[in-house]
């Protein structure tokens, strides 16, 4: 009878633990880990599109809507990234903060079917990602002030590992050859980080996944990685390969590998977002550094 009643305490103990914690909904892989890395064990995340998805074409579910009704904070990319999360914030009238973790980032804008947009990817370059930990440690502050001096010291380690890709990413890619600058990918999702490196990234698809390339932007892509005489062709982990397959092919270019764009590998050494972006930098280093 004792044991029996040890347990059921050390169950409700459980379960108070569990529903003490900030309720904290993520829209993505990356910022889910990297919310994680801050909040600690002082946390729940309900994380909306999981590892190797992609975030520019999910639809989201009725559980979606509940996590968002039961949530403290909930933590966005911005930058249009996920404007199906917007609408879902008004559609369900949740009263939890709505934060961007992207927010004091100078976006880079392109052209977008005739609009000028803004690109959402910016967690690609260390320096903003420096600014989405701020945000999201601040955000987690004013959430659960009774925890902040715990948020403030996870922060501090979370940039140390930060700080030291960053060191590494200047050295490996500030080394790479001039004529070793110009690389194809699914989508444009890496000109934060070709911006930061003077990398030269193309691709037969924008900033958004959702709009195919038609067969004459693929040919004009073709022609250019020819006349550029491109090295490498890379993969990525939310897109189907076929088309970059081809393009390979035709363009005589070779296939560098994958790299990870939009969302965390589902396990691996790409399943946080530091490993995420340590495996890209080796991965493109490794296609690149040959004369």
């Amino acid at each position: 009878m004792r044991v029996l009643l040890v347990l059921l305490s050390l169950m409700l103990s459980m379960s108070l633990s569990a529903a003490e914690k900030l309720q904290v909904v993520t829209s993505f892989s990356i910022l889910a880990d990297m919310t994680q890395q801050v909040g600690g064990e002082h946390i729940q995340i309900t994380n909306m599109v999981g590892p190797d998805a992609d975030a520019h074409t999910y639809e989201p579910t009725p559980d979606d809507a509940k996590a968002l009704l039961k949530a403290k904070l909930i933590i966005k990319n911005g930058l249009g990234f996920e404007p199906w999360l917007d609408r879902l914030v008004t559609s369900t009238e949740t009263s939890a903060p709505v934060i961007s973790a992207s927010r004091g980032v100078i976006p880079r804008s392109l052209d977008e079917d005739g609009e000028t947009v803004p690109d959402p990817h910016a967690w690609h370059n260390l320096a903003n990602a420096e600014l989405y930990v701020s945000n999201i440690t601040k955000a987690l502050e004013a959430a659960d002030p009774a925890n902040k001096a715990d948020y403030e010291r996870n922060s501090q380690a979370y940039l140390k590992k930060i700080y030291a890709l960053l060191a590494e990413a200047k050295t490996k890619l500030g080394a790479l050859p001039a004529g070793n600058r110009k690389i194809v990918t699914s989508h444009d999702a890496f000109g934060y980080l070709g911006q930061a490196y003077g990398i030269d990234f193309m691709a037969p698809q924008g900033l958004s996944t959702e709009r195919e390339p038609s067969a004459a932007e693929v040919a004009a892509l073709i022609t250019q990685i020819r006349q550029a005489k491109v090295k490498a062709v890379f993969m990525e982990n939310i897109k189907d390969a076929r088309l970059l397959k081809q393009i390979a092919d035709e363009s005589g270019a070779h296939i560098g590998g994958t790299l990870y764009s939009d969302a965390l590998a589902a396990s691996g050494p790409a399943s946080t977002f530091t490993g995420l972006f340590e495996y890209n930098l080796n991965t493109l280093y490794e296609a690149l550094s040959r004369p």
